[in-house]
Formats: C-alpha cells, structure tokens, sequence
C-alpha cells in the first residue's frame, strides 16, 4: 500500500512542480519582451497552469514515471544502497523523457519551456522531486530506523 501512496504522490508532486515550472518559464519569456508581470500574475499564472493541464500533462507523468520507478526498482533490487540516488534519478529522467520522446515520435514540442535545455532541465528537476517523494514515502521503517 506504501508503494501505491508514494507513487500517487511522486506523480502529483512532479505534476505540480512541473506545471509551475511550466508558467514560470513562459512568463520569462514574456518578461524577456520588456513587459512587468506582478506578483499576483505569475500565482494566477501557476493556478491556471495547475487546473488546466491536468487532463493531458498529468496522465504523461504518471505514465512515465511507473516506467521510470520499474525500471529503478530492478536497479534497486541489485543495488540496494542506491535507492536514494536510484529514484531520484529515475523520476529526472522520466520527465524529460516525457518531452523528448514526443518531440522524436510526434515531432511538437509541447511545452514551450521545454524546448530549452534550462526548461528541460526544470522538468528534470521536478520529476527528481517526485523520485524523492516516492522514495521518502516507501521507506521501511525498522527498530534502528530509515533504510536507505
């Protein structure tokens, strides 16, 4: 049952991190312009970002991440003092898979930020945030306690 929380909220974590990531990105882009965006911009930004790309961009993580954990989990099972480094890694590739793999397959960039090395490496970095998540929260926890 641990396996199962901690992947739902590895994906919502990669989801909302990735989501904000996402605005950010496209508002500097504004900003690059010469135009002001506020505070409260950039918050109505991320939410409208958050509420509106989960029926597309959140199905894409969880899709790659249950890969990206697999895989990591066999890693794991032969390397177990990996764990750590092991899913955090496994939840940076998995994202930026995401992105790569629809640019070769079916040749868009959805994600405008994404289409930069900065940009594809804040996906990255959100789904490390969620290899973590999961990792934190599938932790056995014994007498002396975490194994790691």
């Amino acid at each position: 049952m641990r396996v199962v929380i901690g992947y739902g909220l590895a994906v919502i974590c990669s989801y909302l991190t990735g989501a904000v990531l996402i605005s950010q990105g496209n508002i500097s882009r504004i900003t690059d312009l010469g135009f002001e965006i506020t505070l409260t911009q950039r918050l109505d930004s991320a939410g409208h970002d958050i509420m509106n790309m989960y029926s597309i961009y959140l199905p894409l993580i969880a899709i790659a991440l249950l890969i990206a954990f697999v895989v990591a989990a066999q890693v794991i099972r032969h390397l177990p003092h990996l764990r750590l480094i092991g899913y955090i890694l496994a939840g940076f590739v998995g994202m930026i898979a995401i992105h790569v793999v629809l640019k070769q397959v079916v040749g868009i960039s959805g994600i405008a930020p994404a289409r930069t090395l900065l940009g594809l490496f804040a996906q990255g970095i959100a789904g490390a945030l969620g290899g973590y998540c999961f990792y934190w929260i599938t932790q056995q926890v014994s007498g002396e306690g975490a194994e790691r």
